[in-house]
């Protein structure tokens, strides 16, 4: 749990605090809750058509791509929504600091398949870009939670913030 009564946990607070209120964690949320609501949307209805056109190993491996696929996901959208309730007051950045509500920086179900096996090209892209935003929110959290923010030279909190912030593209 975050020490607030140390220096480096009331600028890890800060910094937590500041992602949730920047861009970048709006883009990220937008990003990954479109995500989310585009794979649910192509598993229930085209992939659902698409699967049932598969041989039998692929249908085995698509089975196996798309549980890894909703698990990656909803990992990701379970990181978003804890920094969405520290932006809005409903969880103070020190609760968010606890392992459970972190992501733990291994894909679920490791990586995907070496092959595509037949697997259906939106099925691939849905993939590819969960992969993308999954190392994307790790590195977020890894910067943000393990790396201890330490004032350099006199460099306030903010601007490692903005170093974080050009780092990950804000």
């Amino acid at each position: 749990m975050l020490d607030v009564n140390s220096t480096a946990g009331t600028q890890r607070a800060a910094v937590i605090q500041d992602f949730a209120r920047s861009e970048l964690f709006d883009r990220t949320f937008q990003e990954g809750m479109d995500l989310v609501e585009e794979t649910a949307a192509y598993l229930d209805g085209a992939g659902r058509q698409e699967s049932k056109l598969l041989s039998r190993n692929a249908a085995l491996g698509y089975a196996a791509e798309s549980m890894r696929l909703t698990t990656r996901l909803m990992q990701v959208a379970s990181w978003l929504l804890v920094q969405r309730a520290v932006r809005e007051g409903d969880m103070p950045p020190e609760s968010a600091c606890e392992d459970r509500y972190r992501l733990s920086g291994d894909q679920p179900g490791g990586a995907a398949s070496e092959g595509d096996h037949g697997l259906p090209s939106s099925l691939l892209t849905l993939l590819e870009r969960s992969e993308r935003l999954y190392e994307r929110v790790c590195r977020l959290d890894r910067r943000m939670y393990l790396d201890v923010p330490q004032a350099e030279n006199g460099q306030s909190v903010l601007a490692q913030f903005d170093r974080l912030r050009s780092a990950f593209g804000g």
